[in-house]
């Protein structure tokens, strides 16, 4: 069983009401992939006549992390945590208007607890891809999806170096 499936059945027994466990990762390789994808169209390409570029692919490096699976194990008990408390302040309220506030109000709290538990994850992630490219003289680093042709892939060795 690959990292996709279990991360995959680990967000599928979490109803969290369209909230997604993945958003900031999302966010994070989205917001990368369009920053890089406006400097290529910005430049037309010429800025990168003289780099090496890297390719990566985040969410699988992110999943491989060794602290990702205890982790994730970690947030889903907070998430079900809130979501019984949710659930709990809902039943209790009659109020239509302030059962939709307090339903807003623990998902934002199940989004901070995510961001607050992910951030080193991120950090060490980001911290892996800089040393890999400083190793193998990679002078720009972008998200695989966001390349069409070629690149040198440093996956693994990110990998590699999260697992020291």
């Amino acid at each position: 069983m690959d990292e996709y499936t279990v991360y995959g059945k680990i967000c599928k027994n979490l109803d969290l009401g369209g909230l997604s466990i993945m958003s900031g990762i999302w966010k994070k390789v989205v917001a990368c992939s369009l920053a890089a994808l406006f400097v290529v169209l910005l430049t037309g390409g010429a800025v990168f006549a003289g780099d090496v570029i890297g390719v990566i692919d985040s969410q699988l490096i992110i999943t491989r992390h060794p602290a990702f699976e205890r982790t994730m194990t970690q947030l889903q008990q907070i998430m079900r945590q809130k979501e019984n408390e949710m659930r709990l302040a809902v039943e209790a309220e009659s109020n239509q208007e302030r059962r939709a506030q307090i339903v807003q109000t623990k998902r934002m709290e199940m989004l901070r607890e995510e961001q607050r538990l992910m951030e080193p994850i991120y950090n060490a992630c980001q911290e892996a891809v800089r040393i890999v490219a400083r190793q193998r003289n990679v002078t720009v680093v972008l998200e695989r999806a966001s390349v069409y042709f070629g690149g040198q892939d440093i996956t693994d060795f990110v990998i590699a170096q999260l697992n020291r």
